[in-house]
């Protein structure tokens, strides 16, 4: 597991939630937790691809979009 890589993943997954004005709690839905948004948000825990496809949804993003921070 890359931490670094993990850290600006949620870094910038808690960013576009923030521009939306979105809670954790907004962003938990459709088969995935307020809990495992906010692990993912502080890099604690690493994800699934079809997670990121459920959080890129919730944020009206393509998947994409969460890895443009480099």
């Amino acid at each position: 597991m890359d931490k670094h890589f993990l850290k600006k993943l949620g870094k910038n997954i808690k960013s576009k939630r923030q521009e939306r004005k979105l809670t954790q709690d907004d962003l938990g839905v459709n088969g995935i937790s307020r809990s495992m948004i906010s692990l993912v948000e502080i890099a604690k825990t690493d994800i699934t691809v079809s997670k990121l496809k459920i959080i890129a949804d919730n944020l009206n993003l393509k998947v994409k979009d969460l890895f443009d921070f480099e």
